[in-house]
């Protein structure tokens, strides 16, 4: 079965609009392990207007699930994981002012880059994750690095998947299956949610990890936060 991550960004987003406590972000991530989640998934950013670099820290020691921190591999960025060592990074080539990731990476033109944080993460037992387009090129680029993963960037599958399922999901069974085939394993997240999650899910089976913030989060306001966490877990089953 596919695991489930949360990315609790958003809880301290909401946390830090008052300057105060409220939500307990340490707090709010136990309980989502609680509700079923079988990861927490944080992105520390450089202007902190989210999650930050002291709660990293302070979630390390408390959680339970997998703990997976995701973000641009800047040298502080490196210093934190190294320091936390995480049961995964995800490595994004998000800009420093990004609103939120929006490309994978061009595999080939940083494969030396990569290949060197890959080296380092690994020396210190940190699983890596490099997050792709549902291109074959760049999840061969991204094997030949040595990373454990790739995390698919799934924004175009979420965009098309209305109009057409089939056609939206075939280039993720593609990499997929391609990742598979090379040793990789797969994870996926960008705007996957209860509308569209199943049937990518029931698609590549062999999924190991799916990350999600923004939707669940606004599922949560409606559903209560236990609640959708079961949901999400459900639309993961496969017959």
């Amino acid at each position: 079965m596919t695991n489930l991550s949360v990315n609790i960004n958003k809880i301290a987003t909401l946390r830090n609009s008052r300057g105060e406590n409220k939500p307990d972000v340490e707090d709010t991530a136990l309980k989502i392990e609680s509700f079923g989640a079988d990861g927490i998934t944080v992105h520390p950013r450089p202007d902190e207007r989210h999650i930050k670099r002291d709660d990293v820290y302070r979630l390390k020691p408390i959680l339970r699930s997998e703990f997976n921190i995701e973000g641009y591999p800047s040298e502080e960025f490196v210093d934190l994981v190294l320091k936390v060592k995480p049961s995964q990074v995800t490595l994004v080539p998000d800009a420093v002012d990004a609103l939120t990731s929006s490309a994978g990476w061009d595999v080939e033109a940083n494969a030396e880059f990569l290949t060197k944080l890959v080296d380092r993460f690994k020396e210190a037992g940190v699983r890596t994750s490099i997050f792709v387009e549902a291109d074959t090129a760049a999840v061969k680029a991204a094997a030949a690095t040595g990373a454990d993963r790739v995390e698919l960037y799934t924004k175009p599958y979420a965009d098309l998947f209305p109009k057409d399922p089939e056609a939206a999901v075939a280039p993720f069974v593609e990499a997929a299956t391609c990742a598979k085939k090379l040793g990789l394993g797969i994870n996926a997240g960008h705007d996957l949610n209860l509308e569209n999650l199943e049937f990518f899910s029931s698609r590549i089976p062999f999924l190991n990890e799916v990350s999600i913030g923004h939707a669940l989060i606004c599922d949560a306001l409606f559903l209560g936060l236990e609640e959708t966490i079961k949901r999400y877990k459900q639309a993961l089953k496969h017959a």
